[in-house]
């Protein structure tokens, strides 16, 4: 009866969600505007929502869990916490102007910001990384078909990546504003009452040295604090200039509104996330208790064991629910970023079958999912390529965002040298090391005595700073903002080409 129950529960919800994806697509109208940025015009309750549930996906939950009864509290909550932080800090000093400037997708500020080539350069390593951040919920998602819904780990990743292309691609922005409100509710329902019932029926036991005030694990590199401070920054810091978030932000209604999603997605993120770090540090002696030894994520076991099967298929579908949520955000501003800063195809582009960016930019959804795919099946991995995802943002595209928007010397030749230092110097790091955030590097590794893993954390501390340097120098030795402005409208045919 449990083994049903879990079965059509689960069965229910993916095609509950599909059929809300795919009635969203009446939205569109075959118009890309409203295809990448629901018309931008979405209320606060939706912005709220969408923004929550990119948040919040199977790294803060499945991976928080893990984390946190392995290592302690800060090493799962750094999770939440740090993409809980990238709302707030996107909401005092990027939403407002972000959203002022009408743009359509992220790349689209390094144009015009800078040039063509920067926004060229900034959309490659974008949809590299977000391919990656694509394949780490398709994994979760295979993981979790293959334990409740007995499939095999490579059908259960075909499967939800079907599932995610066929809504997203149908229905855009609007299709994925809508299933992640519902998504997101499901979620926050189903972690306040698992740590509830937890709570009253367990009880909630910290360990000594391992609770939310051990903070050696914040100063202490023994501890990990190296890597869980790489965590908060690379999630708080470098999920900034992350595609799915800016569309959100530029699908609001106002710039107050795109702020006001961002401080409430910001609250979720941390009421829906740290939870799961607090129950993970009670979760291996509920486990003795009850007889249970654990196999495969720990959140599982106790899904299956103690659980009671309504809520147990409640918290599936949120965890699901993140998975979901995170990968449609994936391909709609991926395959955006192929169709329109890559190829160049403008939003205002018709021919006589009808909006061209509209059609390229579907197209690319299914290129992007089969890179996804190919990604998942041959790394099956979440942590590793969850949190390379937002590490190569980190240190090569926030600098220039931030320079752009906040200093008057920023041009295009210091943005580009950013870019290519921080990301390089980031790139070579992970081949060059071991572990990264202390999972096995099973990716890219070079084997070498020069890095071992007791380094862990701090490339993702030095690569940005890498950047910061040649985006400040380059800058200036090149004239700065002002004087490159005024040499370029001296010499029109050196301004650069605005799509």
């Amino acid at each position: 009866m449990t083994d049903k129950l879990l079965f059509w529960g689960i069965v229910l919800f993916l095609f509950g969600t599909l059929g809300i994806g795919v009635w969203a697509a009446k939205q569109i109208k075959g118009d890309s505007v409203n295809y990448l940025v629901a018309g931008r015009g979405l209320v606060l309750p939706l912005a709220a929502a969408t923004l929550m549930a990119q948040s919040v996906d199977s790294n803060a939950t499945l991976g928080n869990t893990d984390l946190a009864a392995e290592f302690g509290f800060w090493a799962g909550a750094s999770l939440p916490i740090g993409l809980a932080l990238c709302l707030l800090m996107t909401a005092l000093f990027f939403a407002k102007p972000m959203n002022r400037m009408g743009l359509i997708t992220l790349p689209d500020f390094y144009r015009v910001k800078y040039c063509r080539k920067t926004e060229w350069i900034a959309s490659i390593i974008m949809v590299l990384s977000f391919s990656f951040l694509l394949a780490g919920n398709l994994v979760a998602g295979g993981y979790l078909f293959e334990a409740f819904l007995g499939t095999s780990y490579t059908a259960g990743v075909m499967l939800i990546a079907i599932i995610v292309l066929i809504y997203t691609a149908s229905g855009g922005l609007f299709a994925v504003a809508y299933t992640d409100a519902i998504q997101v509710a499901i979620a926050f329902f189903g972690t306040l009452l698992l740590i509830g019932f937890i709570a009253i029926n367990f009880g909630l036991h910290i360990p000594a040295g391992s609770g939310p005030f051990a903070f050696e694990q914040l100063t202490n590199p023994a501890s990990g604090a190296a890597i869980n401070w790489a965590t908060l920054l690379a999630l708080g810091l470098g999920d900034i200039v992350a595609i799915d978030f800016m569309a959100r932000v530029f699908a609001a209604e106002s710039p107050e509104t795109a702020q006001r999603a961002c401080l409430i997605g910001s609250a979720g993120t941390i009421i829906i996330g740290v939870p799961f770090s607090i129950l993970a540090l009670s979760a291996n002696d509920i486990l003795s208790q009850a007889g249970i030894s654990a196999d495969g994520p720990l959140l599982f076991s106790l899904l299956k064991g103690v659980v009671p099967p309504i809520l147990g298929l409640l918290v599936i579908m949120a965890i699901l629910s993140a998975s979901l949520s995170t990968a449609d955000g994936a391909i709609l501003g991926t395959s955006s970023v192929m169709a329109h800063n890559i190829l160049g195809v403008r939003h205002d582009d018709h021919n006589a079958g009808g909006d061209r960016l509209l059609l390229i930019t579907r197209i690319m959804a299914v290129v992007i999912t089969s890179l996804g795919i190919f990604f998942a099946l041959k790394v099956p991995e979440t942590g590793i390529l969850l949190l390379l995802a937002f590490d190569i943002g980190f240190a090569g595209l926030l600098v220039p965002l931030a320079g752009g928007l906040y200093w008057l010397n920023a041009n295009r030749f210091g943005a580009i040298a950013c870019i290519l230092s921080g990301t390089l110097t980031r790139l070579i790091f992970f081949v060059l090391m071991p572990t990264t955030f202390g999972i096995d590097n099973t990716l890219l590794y070079i084997p070498n005595n020069i890095f071992t893993s007791d380094f862990d954390g701090f490339p993702t501390l030095i690569s940005p700073l890498v950047g910061l340097v040649a985006f400040i120098t380059v800058s200036k030795l090149t004239g700065g903002g002002r004087r490159l402005q005024q040499r370029e409208l001296e010499i029109p045919e050196q301004q650069p080409q605005v799509y």
